[in-house]
This record gives structure tokens, sequence and C-alpha cells, in this order.
């Protein structure tokens, strides 16, 4: 019972504190956000001036500088940072002595360099599912939400100490856009064509490419195979947890391309179940469901906290209201469910019909040179149409044979995506 009054109570504090938060940001308070970045010392309102405050750490803001000046001018990428970093035996705010990509990532897209510290940038929405779960995690996650970018539009800005002008900030987020087109046509040390869309039917593990070695231990060229990471027993304290088969990658490659092909000179088959799918949205009426489930929402959660303050003030007894409150909350809990599925489908809607729209014209413009594509082509192409292969125990035989069942997984679809399987 007093956890029910303690999640109602939860649940006021945190809209009062997020509304409160935003307040304060409109207002200039950098109280607001997370922390100081990297280059900033944050001055609670007892120390400073009567309010909280970012105030420049020139040790850290030379290293800023640095970066920026690397990046901008240099045009150096962000692994190349980070060695540069390392060399100079410069440490991190937490002391470590090498600098991750991810931190350097970062502390180039903050605009809290440039003077305007942004609050908001992200927000708490539906859980998002993955395609298996992450390496050493339970299969359900603790948390049922996931974390969403909020368009740039939408943040509000704190004026703090800049450390570089906002000319370089600029030209550095240019040099990043650069980067990652020219990453893009790159092969970027990946050997393998397939390379991050093999999952192990079995224990949900990825595979990995795994070269063959001959007896005097040098690695073989000319052929290599896909290994499931559940058989590689020093992950797992000694003993594997997986039994499928490893499998040739020139096999597996040759069979998924080969296939790819067939699907791109008749996109017919997977237009025609697109468009079927589609049909079927185009009759359901979403928008109406969306807006009575929101309203019995509303209406239940105003009922709940009635009946909690009724419970706090004693004018009902337990009896009556563990039963009542109950059967709300399994009715509240029903209707999420039901919004969560009809967020799943207009998401999924829109992404149809952008397949419906480009499917044709994709394919068209690359049929004529499919059988003499290259490997970054190939690749390419392949990860614009497969969402990911699945192996299955016993499969190799087939898997050689070429023989695919190809398999469109329209609760998870993205953009031209398809799913490929094993038969």
């Amino acid at each position: 019972m007093q956890g029910m009054i303690a999640e109602y109570e939860r649940a006021k504090i945190m809209e009062r504190s997020r509304r409160g938060k935003i307040y304060a940001a409109n207002k200039g308070c950098v109280s607001v956000m997370g922390g100081a970045p990297y280059g900033y010392r944050y001055i609670d309102k007892c120390t400073g001036v009567g309010q909280a405050l970012f105030e420049i750490n020139e040790e850290e803001a030379d290293v800023v500088r640095k970066v920026f000046l690397w990046v901008g001018r240099e045009r150096a990428s962000i692994g190349e940072v980070c060695r540069r970093l390392n060399t100079m035996s410069i440490i991190t705010r937490t002391g470590k002595k090498c600098w991750d990509r991810s931190v350097i990532w970062g502390m180039l897209k903050n605009p809290a360099y440039k003077g305007q510290a942004a609050f908001g940038k992200t927000k708490v929405g539906v859980k998002l599912q993955h395609i298996r779960p992450q390496r050493h995690s339970c299969e359900q996650p603790k948390d049922n939400y996931s974390i969403y970018p909020v368009e740039k539009a939408n943040w509000i800005y704190v004026k703090v100490p800049n450390i570089v002008n906002e000319d370089v900030f600029d030209i550095v987020q240019e040099q990043l856009a650069e980067n990652r087109k020219i990453a893009r046509t790159r092969e970027r040390g990946a050997k393998y064509l397939l390379q991050g869309l093999i999952v192990c039917k079995c224990c949900r593990y990825a595979y990995y490419g795994s070269p063959v070695r001959n007896k005097r231990g040098e690695k073989v060229d000319h052929y290599a195979y896909y290994r499931c990471i559940g058989r590689d027993s020093y992950r797992f304290g000694g003993n594997k947890i997986c039994d499928n088969k490893h499998i040739r990658t020139d096999a597996l490659e040759t069979a998924v391309w080969e296939e790819v092909k067939h699907l791109l000179k008749n996109p017919n088959r997977i237009l025609e179940e697109y468009k079927r799918k589609l049909s079927e949205f185009k009759r359901s009426s979403w928008d109406k469901k969306s807006d009575l489930l929101e309203k019995q929402e509303n209406k239940l959660q105003r009922g709940i906290a009635r009946l909690i303050d009724s419970y706090a003030q004693e004018y009902i007894s337990q009896e009556e209201f563990e039963p009542r409150v109950k059967a709300m909350k399994q009715s509240l809990k029903a209707i999420e469910e039901e919004k969560k599925r009809i967020f799943d489908q207009k998401k999924l809607k829109q992404e149809l019909t952008l397949v419906v729209t480009n499917l044709e014209d994709f394919s068209s413009n690359i049929t004529s040179n499919l059988d003499n594509a290259d490997w970054i082509t190939k690749r390419d192409i392949i990860r614009t149409l497969v969402k990911r292969i699945e192996i299955n125990l016993g499969m190799f035989k087939k898997v050689c044979q070429t023989a695919f069942l190809v398999q469109l997984n329209f609760q998870s679809i993205r953009k031209e995506n398809a799913e490929l399987r094993h038969s």
C-alpha cells in the first residue's frame, strides 16, 4: 500500500522537477545542467555571486582549444586527436591516461564551448527493440525506456563563457560532417562483407570473421570462417555456450550477394508485399484510437490519484482501496501497451511509405552495375537491403547451396532494410 502511494508521489515529484528545470533553463541558470563539461569548473551559488555559474578551467581549456584547432585547422580525425593527447600524456578529468573517441566526439559537438550550453538535448521515450541483448546484459532490460535525441530547434540555450569562438566551432562541425562522408567511402579495416549483420539464432550472439591459420600459426589469406562468439570458451569462463557451426566466408557472402542481386533484378515481389501491408495500415483509424486512449489514460490517472488521496485521508478502507487500485492499474497498463502498439504501427507506416516510393528507383539505378560491383559497393548495397542474417544449427549445407528464403520483418524494418534469414 505504501508502495502505491510512494509511486504516485514519485510521479508528482518528477513532473514538478521537470517543469522546474525547464523554467530555470529559460531563466539562464546553469544549475540545471548535469555538470560542467571538460574545460569548465562548476561554481555553486553559495561559493559564487549568488547564482551558479561555469568558470573556465584554463589548464583544461588549453586542451580544448588544441583539440578544436587540430580538427578545424589541420583536419585531424578523432582517432588522431586521441593519439596526440595520449602521446602528450594529458590525462582526462577522471584521471585516465587514455582518451576515448566518444569523449572527443562529445567535446567537439558540445555548443557550450562556443558560449551556449544546451539543455534538453535528449528525452525519454518508448523502449527500442534490439536485435539481440547487448553482451553481458540480461534478456529483459532493467529500464523500460530509451533515450531519444531532441531536435536542435527545441534545445534551451544557457549563456556560459566561451572557450572557442563561434567561427572555429562551426568549421569543426563542417569538418566532422566531411569526415563522416570520407569514412563511408573507406573500407575502414572491414575485411568481411557481412561483418556486423550475422546473428546466431541459438545464443543470439553475433558472428565474426575469423581467418584460418596454418600449422606455423600464419594466417591463410584466401579463405576464412564466420564464427559464433558463443563458441569462444575463453569469453565465458572456459565453457562455450553455443554449438552452432562455423561458415566459410566466401560461401556465405556469395550466397547472400546472389540473393540480393535476384531481389534487385526482381523488385516486384518485395514491392507487392510492402504495398499489401501498407494498404492494411490505410484502413486503420489510428488518430481516433490514440485520442480515445489518451483520454482514457488521463481519466484513469486522475482516478488513481483521487483514490490514493481518499485512502490517505481515511475516507475509504484498505479493503476497498486495494482491489479498485489494482483493477485501475491493470487497465492503465493495457492502455499503455495499446498506445505503444499504435505508435509502432504509425512509425512503420511512415517507413513503408518511404520504401514504396523509393524501392523501384533504387533498384533501377543500380541494377545495371550489379555484376561489376566492387567490394565496397557490394557491402553498401547489402547493408541497405539486409537487416540481419540469422544462422541456425545444422544449416551449413544449405548455406553452401545458397538455399535462402527472404522474409520481411515488418515489426522493425527501417527504410529499405529487409531481413534475410535461412530457411
